[in-house]
């Protein structure tokens, strides 16, 4: 019988010692392997093209290229897998930039192993990930843009939007909302096209600002 296929995980972070734990630690997982190490974000970018993972988990704070630069890099390059920003800053700016260059997820170093490979499987499986503890900042660090469009959402989509920016699946926006996962993606995908949006993590971002401008 064939072994279920594993997710591939590429991490970068400019010290070994962490590397090597993270890689210990997420490969006791039957469905997550590391497929590669990089100490910095030049050496991450040059790899990416040549293993391609599905994702990557990506420091911040290193020494050339750091983690926010590092992950502009890679959208612009046009890397469409996830990536991760696991890193020991909590500051707003750094926040508040890894979600509009395209992060999937921002989470702080001192969390259990445990919940980082729950946080982890959920990236995987398309949700946005925040560490608790930057629920709030991640809130106040989004500034609000001059002039909102007005846009014509149907009451659904706006429920859905607002558990997208709550972090919350498309299986739990259905399980919430008693409808099912096929409809939630609909409801996603003609949310995304009113608002001119690319991705869930943009919905997120997009639906914060908005709601600090009407209170």
């Amino acid at each position: 019988m064939n072994k279920p296929s594993r997710h591939t995980i590429l991490l970068v972070d400019d010290h070994p010692m962490m590397r090597r734990g993270m890689r210990q630690l997420l490969e006791l997982e039957d469905d997550l392997q590391v497929i590669g190490e990089a100490g910095n974000g030049e050496d991450a970018l040059a790899l990416v093209p040549q293993l391609a993972p599905e994702l990557i988990m990506l420091d911040n704070n290193m020494p050339q290229l750091n983690g926010i630069e590092t992950l502009k890099r890679l959208r612009q390059e046009g890397y469409t897998g996830k990536v991760l920003l696991f890193t020991v800053s909590d500051a707003e700016e750094d926040v508040r930039d890894a979600l509009q260059y395209g992060a999937d997820g921002y989470l702080l170093k001192d969390m259990e192993p445990e919940k980082l490979i729950q946080q982890v499987r959920e990236v995987l499986a398309g949700d946005l990930v925040v560490s608790p503890a930057l629920a709030r900042v991640m809130a106040q660090a989004l500034r609000p843009q001059p002039a909102v469009a007005q846009v014509e959402l149907t009451e659904r989509e706006r429920q859905v939007l607002k558990m997208i920016a709550s972090g919350h699946s498309n299986k739990m926006i259905g399980r919430k909302l008693g409808i099912t996962e096929g409809t939630v993606k609909v409801h996603v995908k003609n949310l995304l096209a009113k608002l001119g949006l690319r991705s869930r993590v943009e919905a997120a971002v997009w639906a914060l600002e908005h709601e600090r401008l009407r209170g």
